[in-house]
């Protein structure tokens, strides 16, 4: 946790615990929740955390909690998701003035996994998906607007400026990044293959950052948070 200009350092607390989450956040007026799990225990994490959180904050300062959340968990069948989503729930029951921001993957990540995907020289990606990577500064920016704006009480979504299927993005990718790739647009079956041709993944309304795919892998935009 972070308070810039507050002292030397940050202040810590544990969301996994509880442990010193009053004190670190004892006078906080916006609280900006950005905490997740995605590859270990997202119910103890996010959901049991999330919590924690709730009951440590000081109720009688705080004006705004925001949470950062991700575009499709109430529609993509995921476990992650829907610890997620579970999360939402924690905050819109517990009386605070929240906002909930649900966000599009990164360009950085979509970079990963197209990576990770790659097998040599063939590029295997799911027929049919949909997606609209954001960069990450544009989402940092839309964070610093919404925490600094009255609470919504509810969800508003931000994506990036253009949607893509998945193989026009691997295409776009491999002509960067590996120019002797094949993406070979593979079909997948089940619930979460289906949300995803379904357009899921994409916001359904909202605010729409400005940096596209074509210019984050052109290497003129670097992000970061």
């Amino acid at each position: 946790m972070s308070r810039r200009g507050h002292g030397p350092g940050g202040v810590r607390g544990d969301l996994a615990t509880g442990f010193d989450l009053a004190h670190a956040l004892a006078g906080a007026e916006v609280v900006v929740h950005a905490a997740s799990d995605p590859r270990g225990n997202p119910w103890e994490v996010d959901v049991a955390g999330t919590r924690r959180l709730v009951e440590a904050v000081d109720r009688e300062r705080l004006r705004h909690l925001v949470h950062v959340s991700i575009v499709g968990i109430d529609r993509i069948p995921l476990n992650y998701y829907r610890a997620k989503y579970a999360a939402e729930q924690v905050l819109l029951a517990s009386g605070l003035p929240v906002t909930l921001v649900r966000i599009t993957q990164f360009h950085e990540f979509a970079d990963e996994l197209l990576e990770t995907a790659r097998r040599g020289p063939l590029l295997p990606v799911p027929m049919g998906w949909r997606v609209s990577p954001v960069d990450v500064d544009d989402a940092a920016a839309h964070l610093v607007g919404v925490a600094t704006a009255e609470p919504a009480g509810g969800v508003v979504e931000f994506g990036g400026p253009e949607e893509h299927s998945v193989a026009d993005l691997a295409r776009s990718w491999a002509s960067v990044r590996a120019p002797s790739a094949r993406v070979v647009p593979t079909p997948v079956p089940g619930r979460i293959a289906a949300a995803m041709r379904d357009g899921a993944a994409i916001p359904e309304r909202g605010e729409r950052g400005s940096v596209t795919w074509a210019q984050y892998l052109a290497g003129g935009v670097t992000g970061g948070l």
